[in-house]
């Protein structure tokens, strides 16, 4: 019961929801970035919402089950092909022992979520299946020629009654964060009434973006201190930064805002290239209370 991986693609990791309670060892929680996603796609295969599926990165993955299976495919869309037949999207899909399913290249988003009855079941490392690619704990990426242990099939694939459609594109809801003042109001005003643009060595790290640098009210060095999902960063080169889930557990540059967590799977799906706005979500709004000078 095993699934052979042909071609893997850019990067494809396997992610269930994460591992959780761990940041006083210095280890990230990880987990699919896209986390509707991967649920969607565990539900169409009749798995559990905490079974292991495999992440995809742009140019997708080839694999080969030696048992019969369900598989579905989830997230960016992408052309799904099985047995060399085109197939839907989005949908259960039964695959015959020994054929072969080409996730294709996304066409939209960044990340496929590809879900198998059963689950992955590679070994579990502190309490999750995923991989984090900040400390590599977790399997490694995929390899061609790496056989992925299957689970036991308990379940019943699910029928779908709504269309599925990917990770709407919105302005990310944006909340002052602990370090909000080591900005200026300008900054705040900018960082939240501008576009900026997603960098090309955005990762599952965080999501960086160029545009107008953001002006610091304080320009000292700031001591380590905990970093949570969705925190965003102003470095000294002034680009805010949106820590995703392999982010490191600490950092030293003030975190100014925090990302609404419903947004991040839009987050998951952003392309090099692509504008992305954010908005106050304070009940303050643009109001410029609390932004004061330190020190």
């Amino acid at each position: 019961m095993t699934l052979t991986v042909l071609d893997a693609g850019l990067l494809t990791t396997v992610q269930d929801r994460g591992r959780h309670g761990y940041a006083h060892l210095g280890v990230p929680r990880a987990g699919a970035l896209d986390a509707p996603a991967a649920a969607l796609a565990n539900r169409l295969v009749g798995n559990p919402p905490d079974a292991a599926v495999l992440e995809t990165t742009l140019a997708g993955v080839t694999l080969r089950a030696d048992r019969a299976v369900t598989v579905a495919v989830t997230g960016a869309a992408c052309d799904v092909r099985v047995a060399g037949r085109a197939s839907p999207w989005g949908e259960p899909l039964s695959v015959r022992a020994g054929a072969e399913v080409v996730v294709g290249p996304a066409r939209t988003g960044v990340r496929s979520y590809v879900a198998v009855t059963g689950g992955v079941d590679v070994g579990p490392v502190l309490g999750s299946r995923s991989t984090d690619t900040l400390a590599w704990v977790g399997p490694a990426p995929l390899r061609p020629g790496d056989r992925l242990p299957l689970g036991v099939d308990n379940g019943t694939p699910a029928a779908l009654d709504v269309p599925v459609s990917g990770a709407a594109r919105r302005p990310l809801r944006l909340w002052p964060g602990p370090r909000v003042g080591w900005i200026t109001a300008t900054a705040w005003e900018l960082l939240t009434g501008s576009e900026y643009v997603v960098s090309a060595d955005s990762d599952r790290i965080g999501l960086r973006m160029t545009g107008e640098p953001l002006e610091r009210a304080d320009a000292r060095e700031l001591a380590s201190e905990g970093m949570v999902l969705g925190a965003v960063q102003v470095p000294l080169s002034g680009q805010p930064v949106v820590f995703l889930h392999d982010h490191p557990v600490t950092g030293g540059y003030p975190v100014v805002g925090i990302v609404h967590a419903d947004d991040l799977p839009v987050c998951a799906q952003l392309r090099p290239g692509d504008g992305v706005r954010f908005r106050d979500a304070s009940p303050l709004g643009s109001s410029t209370r609390g932004f004061t000078r330190v020190g």
